[in-house]
């Protein structure tokens, strides 16, 4: 059985292409929410082995999102999406307890060596 991922993203066509190169790779994408607090309480729901999770998002953003879901469960693993240009939250990102970060527009071997890496 393939690991189990919550894709996390504000943009349909995103999570889609995550959830595509993820799929086509073995792994089981188990949910997917379209902002970070919908992300916490799927999270919560679903326990999955791994987290993408988008920074910038609408109602909770990323950073914040990885945050209430380490207090839930220090063990989480978090792999964090971002845009160009979004470094300075990227570096909080890892701080807050995400374990790698993908940039978009996504590469599907980055996607794929950040996901073993993190579960790994």
């Amino acid at each position: 059985m393939g690991f189990k991922i919550l894709i996390v993203d504000d943009a349909a066509f995103m999570r889609m292409m995550l959830k595509d190169i993820l799929t086509k790779n073995g792994y089981d994408v188990i949910g997917e929410a379209e902002n970070g607090q919908i992300a916490v309480d799927k999270y919560k729901d679903l326990r999955p082995d791994l987290v993408t999770m988008d920074i910038t998002m609408p109602e909770l953003d990323g950073i914040s999102a990885v945050k209430k879901i380490k207090q839930f469960d220090p063990n989480a693993r978090i792999v964090m999406c971002s845009a160009m240009g979004q470094q300075a939250m990227v570096i909080d990102a890892i701080q807050a307890g995400a374990r790698d970060f993908i940039v978009k527009p996504f590469q599907p071997e980055r996607v794929l060596e950040a996901v073993k890496k993190a579960l790994g």
